[in-house]
């Protein structure tokens, strides 16, 4: 489609006055018992109403230090009834309201599942995170109670960039020494595009990639985690590594588990933001990651399964696959039953090293309704997940999660701290956090998020796929197919 044909698809829409929206991810919802995080495909949330379009880099230059005063602000309202806490699931809310409280882990589910906890709720939408945000839209309709609720990283400005839905955490205050070790690009995430941080998260959803150490033996003759790093340190050495891989396994097994998983992992090393100027930015970056994901489609080296599907899992038993993209909070998730469960056919024979790329994947951040009537308890709240580092640290272990916090990890994993039996077995022992501790470090999102991310991400992946792995078209028809579907899909940022 040429350019008038995109101005007048964009006329026709606004003409309809459909409402435009942004997806939550380029795979279906996944959740964990390990974490909240998930990703989710085609599930679609409102486009900013307000004037989003500058420059992501104006956040930056906009951002100011923010001071702990330990005072809440006039204006919040305190001395509510009930405090509420809002979230798509009951995988992490409960349990860090146990550890704010010291109440017991075994039943605070139930408990707060039957309203047994004096004086705190909990709304449990018992969706995928994807879904959340209607949920949240229609709590905020309804007016009813609500202080504190949680927000998936794809998803999350959509809420941190409204002044109606999320406070300012300066007005709790709380202030840049309260989260003076959380992760630098969590951090990021957790703030409007001007700058405010209005979200922290508890957790660091860092990536890395687990592979089968039996058959990187056979085939790469490595016979450690940092032999495999080695290896597949870079994406073209991944791509030497893959192609070595379906060689000697003449076409069975491929080494990446899936394109959306790959994507994951590469899409953090875009150092250019997807929108400059309200404008619609299409780099090198973008050719690199498609000549790469050509590379491993056509070799075998990465399979064609789809994520969260049967056969996605299944390839880790079968010697189909023999490494996944995965994330802190998949490890005790999707990772552990791709090698068949706590003894299954490959339970045990794997490995996890950094990968290719610096990469995280998913993520939660807690927010504050400013219409709550209870800000000492969101302030406190927040406090014990996110900076308390005695409370952090024993969460990490009970519960156990990645937490927030470089200095509560670094002196976690310097003391060879078991996080999870299971896991840990699965991976023949190897501290498995250690190997995530420098990607978490390495993550730089630093003027390089707008509001319209998931949903240019997803459009490019699934371009890519269509059109350049499958289709077969040149690289040129790809890009105008990708601009295609940005005039459909943003309609409020200009696409050339």
């Amino acid at each position: 489609m040429n350019t008038l044909k995109r101005t007048l698809a964009l006329v026709a829409t606004l003409a309809m006055a459909a409402t435009a929206f942004a997806s939550c991810g380029d795979d279906k919802d996944s959740s964990s018992s390990s974490s909240s995080s998930s990703s989710s495909e085609a599930s679609k949330v409102e486009e900013p109403s307000e004037d989003t379009s500058e420059d992501a880099s104006d956040a930056e230059e906009t951002t100011n230090a923010e001071e702990s005063t330990g005072e809440i602000a006039d204006s919040v309202g305190k001395g509510g009834d009930t405090f509420t806490i809002a979230a798509w699931n009951a995988d992490d809310v409960p349990f860090l309201i146990a550890q704010w409280k010291g109440l017991d882990y075994k039943s605070i589910q139930d408990d707060l599942a039957n309203d047994a906890v004096d004086g705190i709720k909990f709304i449990n939408f018992g969706v995928g995170g994807g879904d959340a945000s209607e949920k949240y839209d229609n709590l905020f309709k309804s007016g009813d109670d609500l202080d504190v609720y949680f927000c998936e990283a794809d998803w999350a400005l959509k809420y941190i960039n409204d002044d109606e839905k999320t406070l300012p955490l300066a007005d709790l205050g709380l202030g840049d020494s309260d989260f003076a070790n959380i992760y630098s690009y969590t951090d990021e995430i957790g703030k409007s595009s001007d700058g405010v941080r209005k979200g922290v998260s508890w957790q660091a959803a860092a990536g890395g990639f687990q592979y089968r150490s039996d058959l990187a033996q056979e085939y790469l003759g490595v016979t450690s985690p940092e032999e495999m790093q080695a290896a597949i340190g870079d994406w073209d050495k991944f791509v030497e590594a893959a192609q070595t891989v379906s060689e000697k396994s003449s076409g069975k097994t491929a080494l990446a588990d899936t394109l959306g998983g790959m994507w994951q992992a590469y899409a953090c090393g875009r150092t250019t933001p997807w929108v400059v100027d309200n404008a619609l930015q299409i780099d090198d970056f973008c050719k690199e990651f498609a000549d790469t994901a050509k590379a491993l489609w056509d070799c075998g080296g990465v399979t064609k399964n789809g994520q969260w599907t049967d056969e996605w899992t299944a390839a880790g038993t079968n010697d189909t696959c023999m490494g996944y993209f995965v994330s802190t909070w998949g490890f005790g998730g999707f990772a552990l039953d791709a090698a068949g469960g706590e003894g299954g056919e490959t339970y045990g024979k794997w490995a996890v090293c950094q990968g290719p790329q610096p990469f995280f994947w998913g993520g939660t951040w807690i927010v504050v309704n400013p219409k709550t009537d209870n800000g000492e308890e969101a302030r406190d709240f927040i406090l014990s997940a996110t900076s308390n580092e005695d409370q952090m640290s024993t969460y990490a272990v009970n519960k156990p999660e990645y937490v927030n916090n470089s200095k509560v990890m670094d002196d976690l994993i310097s003391s060879n701290t078991v996080f999870n039996e299971k896991i840990t077995n699965n991976l023949g022992g190897q501290n498995f956090y250690a190997e995530l501790a420098d990607n978490a470090k390495t993550i730089d999102f630093n003027g390089l998020i707008t509001p319209y991310d998931a949903t240019i991400k997803t459009d490019f992946i699934n371009v890519v796929k269509e059109q350049y792995l499958e289709g077969g078209a040149s690289w040129d028809d790809t890009v105008e197919a990708f601009k295609d579907k940005i005039a459909e899909d943003v309609t409020a940022i200009d696409v050339e």
